[in-house]
């Protein structure tokens, strides 16, 4: 066997922990995450740069070089979009802040079952910066469709009743 696969062997697989009747864990296999992930991906794509033009002088003379320009590679690896996009959600579903919400998660299987983690993972997903970070990248008008997405498959699957949502409203600040 493999050593990724001796390891996984011995780790709890979340969705023989849980119980799958669960709002989380039934919210998150009716989720359309790839149609959420196609949404955000231009947002999220690395923009490329026009750069600015340098004067130089070489063997043949003066030259004008552009310095700064295309698409950078440079810094961290992006996290999974689902994360992000899930932990979200939790953030504004269960009031939490940024810090609570990577202490939670860390600890809550269904949050980490909800993310697309297979295996329970005792850390924190990311450091709670990236979670602002995230936030501004969409715009309030991206955070507003993700909730929109999640309460709309809520309804349809009916963990959440209509009713409830017209009494959110009329008591909402």
């Amino acid at each position: 066997m493999p050593a990724s696969q001796t390891e996984d062997f011995f780790r709890g697989r979340l969705d023989q922990m849980i119980d799958l009747r669960h709002p989380l864990a039934v919210l998150s296999t009716h989720m359309p995450w790839q149609e959420i992930e196609a949404s955000l991906a231009g947002v999220i794509a690395r923009k490329v740069k026009a750069g600015r033009k340098v004067e130089d002088i070489d063997l043949f003379g003066p030259v004008v070089k552009v310095s700064g320009g295309g698409v950078s590679n440079a810094g961290r690896p992006r996290l999974p979009m689902r994360l992000m996009v899930s932990l979200l959600y939790l953030k504004h579903t269960y009031n939490l802040s940024d810090e609570e919400l990577v202490v939670a998660w860390s600890e809550n299987v269904y949050y980490q079952f909800f993310s697309g983690r297979e295996y329970y993972e005792p850390k924190a997903p990311c450091d709670f910066t990236l979670i602002s970070k995230f936030r501004k990248l969409i715009g309030e008008e991206g955070v507003e469709e993700l909730l929109a997405k999640t309460i709309t498959v809520a309804v349809e699957i009916g963990l959440i009743k209509p009713e409830e949502l017209k009494r959110w409203w009329l008591t909402a600040p």
